[in-house]
């Protein structure tokens, strides 16, 4: 695996450069055609050949397609789970949180990502049992040991998950209860990058798909986080919910979402 990991940085940057060649922190859009027109052209800049790159270097492995992103699948083998534009909708509004996301899944399992941010040409790399990095450098999360000391978030429900907006709006309100600071944002991926870096301490979602969290999940764990389900339970890709936590967090946060 160690010999992907390189491959698969380079993929992301070449993405990655692409969309920076196209980005303006003067974007402004003016109402939801010219956003939509915007975010389809950055999907095409930053998907050319980054198909075929990955599939040279992994062709048994098998890819999440949009209908695959909200339920679990086969155990069995490999998938490439890809964002070519995570957080798009920044990238139209000239916003800097957004980056080119790839993991690779072993029997349904994160086992290797990268995620690459070219506004500060960032970049976040994890192997199952390697650790956690940034730039080269160690990850490592929160060491608080109280809610009434932490930063947490929430990732927006997705557009027309109606069924969600509920539970979405409880949950918050439990949490402003008891945590430090709560917290609403747009991809997932980065306040789950800063749960790895222990800069964010309390990450949960519900209806996430699996491209906005699998990166996060193994970035986390590597760092030595705890990633389970809401309840506690074991967290798989598909699964209608996620919670994310520094160690010491985990068991308060549950009673509170749970």
């Amino acid at each position: 695996m160690t010999n992907l990991l390189p491959v698969v940085t380079a993929v992301a940057r070449e993405a990655g450069a692409r969309l920076l060649a196209i980005y303006s922190p003067d974007a402004r859009p003016s109402g939801r055609d010219d956003m939509f027109a915007a975010a389809h052209r950055n999907e095409d800049a930053a998907s050319q050949g980054l198909r075929a790159a990955l599939s040279s270097v992994r062709p048994e492995a098998r890819w999440i397609s949009d209908d695959d992103e909200t339920r679990p699948l086969p155990d069995d083998g490999e998938w490439w789970v890809v964002d070519a534009v995570e957080g798009n909708v920044n990238h139209v509004h000239g916003l800097p949180e957004w980056c080119v996301s790839i993991t690779l899944l072993r029997a349904f399992d994160p086992v290797l990502t990268v995620v690459h941010q070219p506004v500060g040409d960032h970049t976040w790399t994890a192997e199952r049992g390697g650790g956690a990095f940034l730039d080269g450098r160690p990850l490592h999360a929160s060491a608080k040991t109280s809610l009434d000391a932490a930063i947490t978030v929430t990732g927006q429900a997705e557009a027309a998950q109606t069924g969600t907006y509920h539970r979405l709006g409880d949950s918050i309100t439990a949490m402003l209860a008891e945590a430090l600071m709560v917290k609403a944002t747009v991809p997932s991926t980065f306040p789950m990058l800063l749960v790895a870096s222990g800069q964010n301490d309390v990450f949960w979602q519900f209806a996430p798909v699996i491209p906005g969290v699998a990166a996060g999940a193994l970035l986390i764990t590597e760092a030595g986080g705890v990633v389970t389900r809401v309840d506690g339970s074991p967290w798989r890709p598909g699964d209608p919910d996620i919670l994310a936590t520094a160690p010491a967090l985990h068991k308060p946060a549950v009673a509170v979402l749970a």
